[in-house]
């Protein structure tokens, strides 16, 4: 049995692992977009997106809905894959909604592009960053299978997979494989993004059980969040209060829209039923926003015990007086319009594309602005240099000084920090664990995260690079 890492090997973006049994029977784990490769060819082709035959694969299993784990399997499928997607029920629905929101977006760019190529009189039209279109989505999620948390299911005789709760997002699993051949069984476990401890809605990440082979994650290997005795609930009342009470400003978070966004307007819904703050305009500003936050709604069953009592005692964890969400572009514009102090909650997280540009470009020069930067921001974002104290940052080609206050807190980072990454390899005996591979986080990150760990006894470790395969 071999395993091999095509994805998310000493990067952050992109995961796909592809274990291979002695049968020859081919198992995908994950298959996301990559966001950190820079690829120039002059036409799309399969190796652009997989080193690998697809229509060589059996199955492919996903761990959760983001993009960096999910956004490739449309090309999979339209590259030869005819299997199955095994995931859990809330995964399909999220899924559904990111890779529409994905073929919205090539669908634009190529747009743009044949308008570019008219003009110049080009013979042919290229798009390298995901050329699937909403009827490729549609071919494939009607090839999707959802199962349930905790549950073994025999996919064939000798091979069989569950899905255990991991946090971080609606839905998100880690997944233990059981493979038995030659009258040997082996069991390998894949972390998946794994979520941190008491956030707001999800559920802790559930302990896996004792396995063979381990890959895990290591996103914050070498960090910790930052560390702070205030709820996520007392931050954003205290940010509230000084922008849009003291000074009668607005406040912008930019905030990814599956995920994130619930986590705020939850914590914000609870802020404002205490009453300690008078009522504001808050305007959700993402239409998949509002596709996920419904999906949220629909699987309330599947959230903290927390989240559960306050729907129950108050009838909604997101819609609450003065939220108003907002669906089209003309209302998004709209917003620059309203003068009295306000929140405005807005896509992406980074700063690298939706809504939240317009917003930032009427409002960074506002001395009377703050704006929250919530997660993580990768380099060479406009987010990253707002966090990072620039002067000035670029949004759509045009440089903008920042007069405006900006905030930062990780205290709504979906991530396990160090320690939790620590707990969650020390639920594994270090004299049954044969090997941990660490996958999905910066090259330093990985091998400190590596250093750490092996003083704790799990010396069997590896970062393994992008197609380095392993016999199990």
């Amino acid at each position: 049995m071999q395993l091999t890492f095509w994805g998310a090997a000493r990067q952050v973006t992109g995961s796909m692992h592809l274990l291979e049994l002695s049968d020859g029977y081919k198992v995908l784990i994950d298959c996301g977009y990559d966001l950190d490769r820079s690829v120039e060819k002059t036409s799309p082709h399969p190796d652009y997106f997989f080193p690998f035959d697809p229509s060589t694969i059996d199955l492919v299993l996903l761990t959760h809905a983001h993009v960096d784990h999910s956004g490739n399997i449309p090309n999979l499928f339209r590259y030869g894959y005819d299997g199955q997607v095994l995931c859990t029920k809330p995964t399909f629905f999220l899924t559904e909604i990111l890779l529409y929101d994905c073929a919205l977006l090539n669908r634009k760019k190529l747009e743009y592009q044949r308008k570019t190529a008219k003009r110049n009189s080009a013979k042919s039209v290229y798009n390298a960053d995901g050329i699937y279109l909403e009827k490729q989505v549609e071919a494939t999620l009607e090839n999707f299978v959802t199962i349930g948390f905790n549950k073994k299911f025999e996919v064939r005789p000798g091979f069989e997979v569950e899905f255990i709760p991991a946090g971080h997002l609606l839905g998100a699993a880690h997944i233990v494989v059981t493979v038995t051949e030659n009258n040997q069984t082996k069991t390998i476990g894949f972390s998946g993004d794994i979520g941190r401890s008491n956030y707001p809605l999800l559920p802790n990440p559930q302990k896996m059980q004792e396995v063979d082979y381990l890959v895990c994650e290591t996103t914050y290997g070498n960090r910790s969040h930052k560390a702070t005795n205030e709820s996520a609930e007392e931050i954003l009342e205290n940010i509230i209060y000084k922008t849009c009470v003291e000074v009668r400003g607005r406040l912008i978070i930019p905030a990814f829209s599956v995920g994130r966004t619930q986590a705020v307007l939850f914590v914000l819904n609870k802020i404002f039923k205490k009453n300690k703050l008078r009522p504001l305009k808050i305007f959700a500003d993402s239409p998949m926003a509002i596709k996920s936050t419904s999906t949220y709604e629909m699987f309330k069953s599947e959230l903290n015990e927390e989240a559960r009592g306050f729907d129950q005692k108050h009838g909604s964890m997101f819609d609450f007086d003065n939220l108003h969400y907002v669906d089209n572009y003309k209302q998004s514009k709209q917003i620059s319009n309203y003068h009295e102090p306000c929140i405005i909650l807005s896509s992406s997280g980074m700063i690298t594309g939706g809504r939240i540009g317009y917003h930032l470009q009427k409002n960074l020069g506002n001395p009377y602005c703050t704006v929250l930067m919530i997660g993580y921001a990768a380099e060479n974002t406009p987010g990253h240099d707002l966090m990072t104290g620039k002067n000035s940052i670029t949004l759509k080609g045009k440089e903008i000084k920042i007069a405006a206050n900006i905030e930062v807190t990780d205290i709504l980072s979906g991530h396990a920090g160090r320690e939790d990454l620590i707990a969650f390899v020390k639920n594994q005996n270090p004299k049954k664990l044969k090997n941990i591979f660490l996958v999905h986080g910066e090259a330093e990150s990985m091998e400190e995260f590596k250093t750490t760990i092996g003083a704790l006894g799990y010396k069997n470790a590896a970062c393994p690079a992008r197609g380095e395969s392993y016999e199990l």
